[in-house]
C-alpha cells in the first residue's frame, strides 16, 4: 500500500508539473505566431517572421528592403529593380500575372501583392500564404511600412516611417515663401493622367503649400481633358523629359501660365521612377519636386531640347 500511495504521489506531482508548463509556455508559443491583417480584411497567420518573401510589387519590394530584410525576398515582379540588389532575384513576370509554378518552385513563407483579389485566390489554392496591401495615400505607406515591419518581427515597426516623414517635412522647409499658394499640374505621362491632391504626391506638394489644380473629388490619378487643363491655367507643371518635350506642340498651351512664365519643371526618367512609387522612397521624391518649386522661384526653365539624350535634367 505505501508503495502504491507513492507511486500514486509521483504521478500527480508530474500532472501538476505538466500543467504548470503549459501554463507558462502557452502564452510565450502564442506570442511567437505573427497575425497580420491584409488590405482585404483577411487575417494572414504566421509561425515567425517569414525568410523567403515574394514580392510582386516594386513599392512593397523596397519596403522590405528599407526594413533590412532585402536579403530574405528569393522572387519579384519585373518592375522591382531597386535597390540594386533586387536585380539579383528571380524574376517572376507581370504584377497580375506572374508565373506561378515558377513563384510556388521557389517555397515562399508569404507573397506580398497589391489588390489583386484573383491572383490572391490562385496562390491561396495552391497553398501560398498571401498579404495584400493596395498603396495609394501616404496614410497607406505608413500601414504598409508598420505591417510589414510587425510580419519581420522589428521592435519598432514605425521607426522606418517617422525617418520618411522627417525627409518630407525637411524638404518643405527649403521651398520659398513665394510659391506658397502657386499652383501646379502634376503630369504621368501624355494621356494627360495626373496625381490628384488624395495621392501619395499630392499629398507631400499641400504639405509645401503649394496648390493642385486637381481636387480630391476626381480621385487620386485621374485622366484629365485638355480643356481642363487649359481653364485651370496652372502656375507650375512638372512631367517626365519626353511629355515635356512635346508641351510645345499642345494645342493652346502657349496659353497656359506655365508654358508661358517657363515653369515646366521636367525629370529624368530615373526620377519619374521614384517619383511615381508609393513606398520608402517618397522622401526622395518630396526632395526632387521641392527642387523643381525653388527653380520655378528663381526663374525661367528651359524645356528639355529635342533629343534623345542627355535623359538627366538639367534645370537648376
Amino acid at each position: 500500500m505505501k508503495r502504491w500511495a507513492t507511486a500514486r504521489a509521483c504521478c500527480a506531482r508530474r500532472v501538476l508539473a505538466a500543467a504548470f508548463c503549459a501554463l507558462v509556455l502557452a502564452p510565450a508559443l502564442a506570442l511567437a505566431e505573427i497575425v497580420l491583417k491584409d488590405d482585404r480584411g483577411s487575417i494572414v497567420r504566421l509561425p515567425e517572421a517569414p525568410q523567403r518573401i515574394v514580392s510582386l510589387v516594386p513599392s512593397l519590394s523596397e519596403s522590405v528592403c528599407v526594413l533590412g530584410a532585402c536579403s530574405r525576398i528569393v522572387g519579384t515582379d519585373r518592375y522591382s529593380d531597386y535597390p540594386q540588389a533586387l536585380q539579383r532575384v528571380s524574376k517572376l513576370g507581370e504584377i497580375t500575372n506572374p508565373d506561378l509554378s515558377a513563384l510556388v518552385a521557389l517555397k515562399p513563407d508569404i507573397v506580398l501583392t497589391s489588390y489583386v483579389p484573383r491572383l490572391a485566390e490562385r496562390l491561396e489554392a495552391a497553398g501560398v500564404k498571401v498579404l495584400m496591401l493596395d498603396l495609394r495615400t501616404q496614410a497607406d505607406i505608413r500601414r504598409a511600412l508598420a505591417l510589414l515591419g510587425r510580419m519581420l518581427a522589428l521592435p519598432d515597426p514605425e521607426a522606418a516611417w517617422r525617418t520618411i516623414d522627417t525627409r518630407i517635412d525637411r524638404a518643405g522647409r527649403t521651398v520659398p515663401a513665394s510659391m506658397r499658394g502657386v499652383s501646379f499640374y502634376y503630369e504621368f505621362d501624355s494621356s494627360l493622367f495626373a496625381a490628384g491632391e488624395a495621392s501619395f504626391i499630392g499629398e507631400s506638394l499641400a504639405r509645401f503649400g503649394v496648390r493642385n489644380i486637381v481636387p480630391p473629388n476626381l480621385g487620386f490619378f485621374p485622366r484629365l481633358s485638355p480643356e481642363f487643363i487649359l481653364r485651370a491655367d496652372p502656375q507650375v507643371m512638372m512631367m517626365v523629359r519626353r511629355s515635356a518635350m512635346g508641351v510645345p506642340k499642345r494645342a493652346g498651351w502657349q496659353r497656359i501660365r506655365a508654358v508661358r512664365d517657363q515653369r515646366v519643371c521636367w525629370f529624368s526618367e530615373e526620377e519619374a521612377d521614384v517619383l511615381s512609387r508609393p513606398g520608402p522612397r517618397i522622401g526622395e521624391a518630396a526632395e526632387i519636386m521641392a527642387r523643381c518649386l525653388r527653380s520655378a522661384a528663381a526663374g525661367p526653365i528651359p524645356l528639355p531640347p529635342q533629343r534623345t539624350s542627355p535623359n538627366k535634367a538639367v534645370w537648376p
